[in-house]
């Protein structure tokens, strides 16, 4: 395990489980929120974001923590490990919302100084609708690859405690 993506809902533990993989791996851990959100929650160039994640992928090794589907393909093509947080949306509601009043006013430590904390309507919708909209692609994304890839697919707290404990 050197190149590792981690993928899944807002609010699943992507960002905790990095931090922690992190740890115990000695991989350095990319969280990809920090590079592409610039401070205020404006959002990259899609020119400029292109080049950053260009230049991510020829480190020789890396934790990425992070979706935006529209990088997978080309970040997938370089990772040799894959985790997917397979978790309901209400766990990842309460997460989210639990984040943000434990973070109140301030701004995370995945992320670009200067976006506070904060949730919004599409971003709860966004959330809801995952397992709908972004789940499917992703699931046959990863399918696509399992000969290649080592995918390792979570879908409960037990099961990322348990794999973290036997590292």
């Amino acid at each position: 395990m050197k190149r590792v993506l981690v993928l899944g809902c807002s609010g699943s533990g992507k960002s905790t489980f990095s931090v922690q993989l992190g740890e115990r791996t000695d991989l350095p851990v990319i969280h990809l929120d920090s590079l592409y959100w610039k401070p205020g929650w404006i959002a990259s160039q899609e020119k400029e974001w292109d080049e950053i994640i260009n230049q991510l992928l020829l480190k020789d090794n890396y934790i990425l923590d992070g979706n935006y589907t529209k990088t997978i393909q080309k970040r997938l093509k370089e990772v040799d490990t894959v985790f997917y947080f397979d978790f309901s949306r209400y766990l990842c509601l309460y997460r989210v919302v639990k984040r943000r009043i434990l973070n109140h006013g301030k701004t995370r430590r995945d992320m670009t100084e200067g976006c506070i904390e904060k949730i919004d309507f599409e971003f709860i919708k966004w959330i809801w609708n995952y397992k709908k909209r972004n789940r499917p692609k992703i699931i046959k994304t990863l399918e696509e690859v399992k000969d290649d890839k080592e995918i390792i697919i979570f879908r409960t707290r037990k099961e990322v405690r348990e794999y973290l404990l036997s590292l």
